[in-house]
C-alpha cells in the first residue's frame, strides 16, 4: 500500500514539474546551436507558418503543447522555431536567417522539422550535420516522439 502510494506521488510530482516547465523555442540560431553544444544535443528545428498554416497549428496543439513532448524535449533536444508568419511582425534579422536555412535545408512545405548536431569549427563558425527530417505525423505526441527519436 505504501508503495502504491509513493508511486502515485511521485507520478503527479513529476507530471506537475513537467506542466510546470515552460519549454525554450529559440529564434536565432547562432546562440541556439551554441545552447546545444554546450549542452551536447541536437538542434530540433521547426519551419513553420505560425499564423496561417493549419498544420503547424494542428502539430503545436497535438504533440509540442503536451507534457509527453514538453518531458521528451528537455532531456534530448534545443528547440528552434523558424517562422515564416503572413500577419505577425517579423525582425529583419530573423526573416532573413529563416530564408536562408530554408534555402539550405530546401525546406518546401510547412510543417518541416528538421534534427541537426551544430558543430563549431577552429575558426568559430557553425556547421550543422543534418541527422533527418519529418513533419506532421499522426497519432499524437507517442508516435510523433518515436519518429524524432529513431533520428537521433
Amino acid at each position: 500500500m505504501k508503495k502504491t502510494i509513493y508511486i502515485l506521488l511521485v507520478s503527479i510530482f513529476t507530471a506537475a514539474l513537467v506542466s510546470a516547465q515552460e519549454l525554450t523555442w529559440h529564434t536565432d540560431m547562432s546562440k541556439a546551436s551554441e545552447f546545444a553544444v554546450k549542452e551536447k544535443k541536437p538542434l530540433l528545428m521547426f519551419f513553420t507558418g505560425s499564423d496561417w498554416c493549419g498544420w503547424c497549428i494542428r502539430l503545436q496543439k497535438e504533440v509540442f503543447q503536451t507534457n509527453e513532448f514538453k518531458k521528451w524535449a528537455l532531456e534530448n533536444v534545443v528547440l528552434v522555431e523558424l517562422d515564416f508568419p503572413k500577419r505577425t511582425p517579423q525582425d529583419d534579422s530573423i526573416r532573413t536567417q529563416n530564408r536562408q536555412l530554408q534555402s539550405m535545408f530546401k525546406v518546401r512545405g510547412y510543417p518541416t522539422i528538421w534534427f541537426v548536431n551544430p558543430e563549431i569549427n577552429s575558426e568559430k563558425q557553425i556547421n550543422l550535420r543534418s541527422l533527418g527530417s519529418t513533419g506532421y505525423v499522426a497519432g499524437g505526441p507517442t508516435k510523433w516522439i518515436g519518429k524524432a527519436a529513431s533520428m537521433l
